[in-house]
């Protein structure tokens, strides 16, 4: 039987802290060599694109396998649908049957922002105060949920391209958790001095120069997914420890891929996966004045983990409608 989960019913049991506990299985998994992950997919569109994403995990109670479809259109908004929408299945490795159908909207949404709060764990300093976030779409709601979990933050400063939306987004962050903030008028505001910095934009060029960052600044850097995109200055890179989620989809799709086509930087300047870092083979963090950068692509591995666990708890909780689709 496969549990078929929506989108609401997946809300009822979905949270940060779930997200944040399967990331850190996810991630390592990958570095404890217990994932069998091919690179994902694309199917380029007119006015967006496709990816499928597959593979298998050995998690701690549970080995599964899977797949995601997930769409990224950004023209969406201006007719009141979403940029990302996923749909997830998983099945049982040994047998090839369904385990689950569930909407992998919300799953999408809360993994990449628990990646993000995984990588300011290991990668940020302890004291990590203020946080910048530049872009203001639906991801940056989940990346700010994340890093408040693991680090003390008191302050965020908040840029989009629309001021009145940056505004909104400040009231919303003071409004749910408490906490100080305010809109930059422009991007520097939103990198200058400040501990940790998220970026969640589509950009295909630099939109945060080397000479914004501060030593010791912990970036997040999210918004390359495809070829071509790139959101951070290469003269960043070229002086921070860079950490990659995967590197066969970070050459070729994440922030990296675009410095490392133009030899800007080299592959030998890759530090390692967040994975090894999660699973004890290298430190993270091992200078206050260290700049890193942790490059986020997405892996499928962290879909079915958190899909896993929400399967888990809906059921539990006689959540979603039990089907046989051989029948």
């Amino acid at each position: 039987m496969s549990l078929v989960l929506t989108g609401s019913q997946v809300m009822q049991v979905l949270n940060m802290d779930l997200a944040l506990a399967a990331a850190q299985e996810a991630f390592q998994a990958y570095g404890e060599g217990r994932v069998n992950m091919p690179p994902k997919s694309y199917l380029q569109l007119a006015q967006g694109d496709f990816r499928a994403m597959y593979g298998e995990i050995f998690l701690t109670q549970a080995h599964i396998c899977g797949l995601k479809w997930v769409n990224v259109h950004p023209g969406n908004p201006a007719k009141g649908l979403l940029t990302v929408m996923a749909k997830i299945i998983i099945n049982d490795p040994e047998t090839g049957l369904e385990f689950a159908d569930l909407d992998g909207t919300h799953v999408t949404d809360f993994r990449t922002g628990a990646a993000g709060g995984l990588a300011a764990k290991y990668l940020a300093r302890p004291d990590a105060s203020r946080l910048g976030l530049i872009g203001l779409g639906a991801q940056a709601r989940t990346q700010l949920a994340a890093v408040l979990k693991v680090r003390p933050i008191q302050e965020v400063v908040v840029f989009d391209r629309h001021l009145a939306h940056a505004q909104g987004f400040a009231d919303y962050v003071t409004a749910t958790y408490g906490v100080a903030a305010r809109a930059a008028a422009d991007a520097r505001d939103a990198v200058r001095d400040l501990d940790i910095v998220t970026t969640t934009t589509p950009s295909g060029r630099p939109i945060v120069m080397a000479d914004w960052v501060s030593p010791g600044t912990h970036i997040n850097a999210i918004g390359a997914d495809a070829a071509g995109k790139q959101e951070l200055d290469p003269a960043i890179l070229q002086a921070a420890k860079i950490v990659v989620d995967d590197w066969a989809q970070a050459s070729h799709s994440g922030e990296i891929n675009v410095p490392l086509a133009q030899g800007k930087i080299k592959p030998e300047q890759i530090y390692g996966s967040l994975g090894e870092i999660a699973a004890g083979k290298k430190p993270g963090r091992t200078d206050a004045a260290e700049i890193t950068v942790f490059d986020s692509t997405g892996l499928i591995i962290q879909d079915l983990a958190l899909a896993y666990a929400v399967c888990q708890k809906a059921r539990a909780s006689g959540l979603g409608e039990e089907k046989d689709f051989l029948k």
